[in-house]
């Protein structure tokens, strides 16, 4: 079973600001304040940006 973190930890494992996440992931800050709050309402296309720009593998960061 693969350990799972959530996406505020990620971004913060990822030594990265709301604001610097954003940029990276190609969406507006109010998105990101929201799917860290409800990281089901992320789709399988921005959950692989999100583990691109945090560099952890989409199964390691929880998206339910």
């Amino acid at each position: 079973m693969t350990v799972q973190i959530s996406l505020k930890a990620a971004r913060v494992n990822a030594q990265m600001t709301i604001e610097q996440a954003c940029k990276a992931i190609g969406i507006g800050k109010d998105t990101l304040i929201k799917w860290e709050k409800n990281s089901g309402l992320v789709n399988p296309i921005f959950q692989k940006k999100i583990s691109e720009a945090y560099k952890m593998p989409v199964d390691c960061i929880f998206f339910g």
